[in-house]
């Protein structure tokens, strides 16, 4: 049987139409999708089938998207007899990863990152947070400018050799951004998001978010689950959720991770479950030559679940 890792994308990846192949093709996927309105109170459905697209983009309406979207395609999977040997995902889908392992239902980890968002949106309510991706740029030398910051911008994703994103206060970014460029980085883009998120910014919103998880039941992952604060596996249910905590304003170490896996095992492919390529585009930059698929519907699910099986007989 091959060896496959999933991952699972981040706020960001979402879109216009997200999930909408599965629902029409796949019945226990539209049973799902629309279970997801009662779970949540409002009709998430319409917002990723027909927008408008400011709205779905919203932090509290992106997030359980998102982890709605890759739980019916990793169920989807999973149907088909595909076995991941390890799981990871980039922030949020971090949570998707957690379905997959069967630590948490999808209905726990929808409802879950919808509180989530809502806390993340509170944290910044004047909007003088953001985040910008340093493209070219080595992280002690990254660290090295940033010291400079007195501690307004902070180092928020280790992504793939040479993109690494930033965190925290707008203005702070701006005025550091020459030096940076000084420094050697070839680009510093700005992020469309609504806060200085994987920043000590989000340290009070951590707090209120540990009271959430300490009422959810969190299960031993049944497949080694690869964590972004850590980028190690964790198996006691206590220390995963103090892991998700952790994880608001830590960095999200995805390079490390993948590091980590093709160290320790034969990997015959990383499939992304969800929508866009964002991962699939950083483990081809961390490892030219591994094998990376994207399913984020009917269509692509079913060219992937083909190569799976091929060598079977």
């Amino acid at each position: 049987m091959k060896r496959v890792v999933f991952m699972f994308p981040g706020q960001g990846s979402q879109d216009l139409g997200m999930g909408m192949s599965m629902y029409q093709h796949d019945e226990k996927a539209k049973q799902t999708i629309d279970l997801a309105n009662e779970w949540l109170g409002f009709d998430l459905r319409g917002l990723m089938f027909d927008g408008p697209i400011e709205a779905l983009t919203e932090t509290k309406h992106a997030q359980p998207a998102l982890v709605l979207t890759s739980g019916v395609l990793t169920a989807a999977l999973q149907a088909e007899g595909v076995a991941p040997v390890a799981v990871l995902g980039h922030s949020l889908g971090e949570y998707s990863a957690l379905v997959a392992s069967g630590s948490l239902t999808l209905k726990q980890a929808t409802t879950l990152v919808y509180q989530r968002g809502l806390l993340m949106e509170q944290a910044d309510p004047e909007g003088k947070g953001g985040m910008s991706a340093v493209l070219g740029l080595d992280e002690k030398v990254l660290e090295d400018v940033l010291k400079t910051t007195n501690n307004q911008v902070e180092i928020a994703n280790l992504n793939s050799p040479g993109q690494i994103v930033i965190s925290g206060d707008k203005k702070a970014i701006d005025a550091v951004t020459p030096q940076l460029k000084e420094q050697g980085a070839k680009r510093v883009i700005p992020l469309a998001v609504s806060g200085p998120f994987h920043s000590s910014f989000m340290k009070p919103q951590a707090e209120k978010f540990r009271e959430v998880l300490a009422d959810i039941t969190v299960l031993p992952p049944e497949v080694p689950l690869l964590h972004n604060v850590t980028a190690q596996p964790e198996t006691e249910p206590t220390e995963i959720k103090e892991r998700l905590t952790e994880q608001l304003y830590s960095k999200v170490r995805f390079e490390e991770s993948i590091r980590h896996l093709l160290d320790h095992d034969e990997i015959d492919a990383f499939i992304e479950v969800g929508n866009k390529k964002v991962l699939s585009g950083l483990v081809k930059k961390i490892h030219r030559r591994a094998r990376v698929f994207q399913v984020e519907d009917r269509d692509t699910l079913t060219a992937f679940v083909d190569w799976y099986k091929e060598d079977e007989s």
